[in-house]
């Protein structure tokens, strides 16, 4: 019997290497720049240049190099997610929320434990823009479970925290979201196909799970309706970068493929 195109090995690899595929992927996977300073991110920068379109730049990075960084990024056309994890009182929150958009960044996070007032009013801050960023609930980190989230006096399951806090996003007026990978299907359900959804916590298989609790490799993650991927030291820390970068395009490849 002879094997059905789709299955086979030769029709499988084509399209796993067909550019718009490859594109599409590059379009979704954010690398974390958790560098020390500006000299070391513009070194991962120049050592994966043509991998990814996105970067995420967040506390360790943004407290050593400021905006110059986000600004430097973007100048060379790069798309950059900030991921500050905005919590505050609203007024401080949207006034933030005005002052990174100037930069030119393309994704910001808050807090979504910052409660509705704070999100709604980070939401109004981008009123009358014509093209405003995306702005992301975060809702439970990637690298706190069950146990943690009980030590910080949260009886319920991250899975339903999850829930809770992207309901009450979503009453806000956000349509984005930050979640760990096994949570992704259940928010894809409540925000439906427009939600934006931002999965950390990406681990391509036999990867180090460094800090990170609730994993999931990234062809997994994209199955369960991931908009972007954000992985961090399985690229940057690899021997060879790029190369870490390409393998994970062609697993999103794969996944995309169907």
């Amino acid at each position: 019997m002879p094997i059905p195109e789709r299955l086979n090995p030769s029709f499988a690899s084509a399209r796993i290497n067909d550019p718009g595929l490859l594109a599409a992927a590059r379009n979704r996977l954010i690398v974390a720049l958790d560098a020390p300073n500006a000299a070391a991110a513009e070194e991962i920068v120049t050592r994966i240049e043509g991998s990814c379109q996105w970067f995420k730049v967040g506390l360790e990075l943004f407290s050593a190099a400021g905006p110059a960084i986000v600004e430097r990024l973007a100048a060379r056309g790069y798309s950059i997610f900030l991921d500050l994890k905005l919590h505050d009182i609203p007024n401080t929150v949207a006034g933030a929320v005005r002052s990174a958009t100037a930069l030119g960044v393309r994704m910001m996070t808050l807090h979504a434990s910052g409660g509705p007032a704070m999100l709604a009013a980070a939401r109004s801050a981008l009123d009358g823009l014509a093209d405003p960023p995306q702005l992301l609930a975060v809702t439970v980190l990637t690298s706190m479970d069950a146990a943690q989230l009980h030590a910080a006096g949260v009886d319920r399951s991250p899975a339903d925290q999850v829930a809770l806090l992207a309901a009450m996003g979503l009453e806000a007026g956000l349509n984005g979201f930050v979640c760990s990978p096994h949570e992704v299907a259940h928010l894809r359900s409540l925000a439906g196909p427009a939600g934006v959804l931002v999965v950390p916590g990406i681990r391509p298989q036999g990867a180090d799970a460094g800090d990170q609790k609730r994993l999931a490799a990234p062809a997994a993650a994209l199955r369960d309706g991931a908009s972007f991927l954000v992985v961090g030291r399985p690229i940057v820390q690899a021997k060879e970068p790029a190369q870490a970068a390409e393998d994970i395009l062609k697993e999103m490849a794969e996944a995309m493929a169907g």
